[in-house]
């Protein structure tokens, strides 16, 4: 991994964000801004079309590597679909960002800037195969034992039938076998939470991150 030029920016506590999580308006996407960012509890998201929003939610979602839930099906789809690493980041990432998909939020800024992170050797994406067509996948961050996940797809069924759950599946296997300790997932959704994602508090998560990133 290559470690990039400090950020210019003094990014704030997570301490002072609002009710719905956001901290801070401003700064950059530069690779060390961003990693700074994930060491110290913080992820972007744009705020309309030029502004960048710092997050620390409160409650956070995390799945722990001892809970993953594999349901019957999910289990049995395990067998139907080859998983990779790290071959198509910025194809993960464009399908992530796919405009036609309820409240998309990835642009191009967003791809650049986490594809140079992927070329530093940061930012990772797990990608589900089946017959050779990408179908499911995700992406995010890795310092040490965090892995900050950004988003996730799946092509439309049947084609895509759980190859989500699959991604995930196999992130959490890639963590166990590589050190990992903390899977952040940001927020909790109904379709996290039958995986297993559960809630803690933002000092909890602090305190997480502080340990698996030193």
């Amino acid at each position: 991994m290559i470690e990039p030029e400090p950020t210019r920016w003094r990014l704030p506590s997570p301490a002072v964000a609002d009710e719905h999580g956001l901290v801070a308006v401003g700064a950059d996407l530069e690779p060390g801004t961003l990693l700074a960012a994930y060491r110290g509890g913080l992820f972007p998201m744009p705020l309309g079309t030029r502004r960048i929003g710092w997050w620390s939610p409160d409650p956070r979602g995390i799945l722990p590597l001892d809970g993953l839930h594999v349901s019957r099906s999910l289990s049995r789809s395990l067998s139907r679909f080859e998983v990779r690493l790290d071959t198509c980041f910025t194809d993960v990432m464009r399908r992530c960002g796919d405009p036609r998909r309820p409240h998309g939020w990835i642009n191009d800024e967003f791809i650049a800037a986490y594809g140079r992170l992927h070329e530093m050797g940061w930012a990772h994406s797990i990608e589900v195969f089946r017959d050779e067509v990408l179908v499911g996948g995700l992406y995010g961050v890795r310092i040490k034992g965090l892995f900050a996940g950004e988003s996730m797809f799946h092509a439309d069924p049947p084609a895509g039938t759980d190859a989500s759950k699959v991604a995930v599946a196999a992130a959490v296997q890639w963590l166990r076998e590589t050190g990992g300790q903390l899977f952040d997932v940001q927020w909790t959704t109904d379709h996290l939470a039958t995986l297993g994602v559960v809630d803690i508090s933002r000092t909890d998560y602090l305190r997480r991150v502080a340990a698996a990133t030193c």
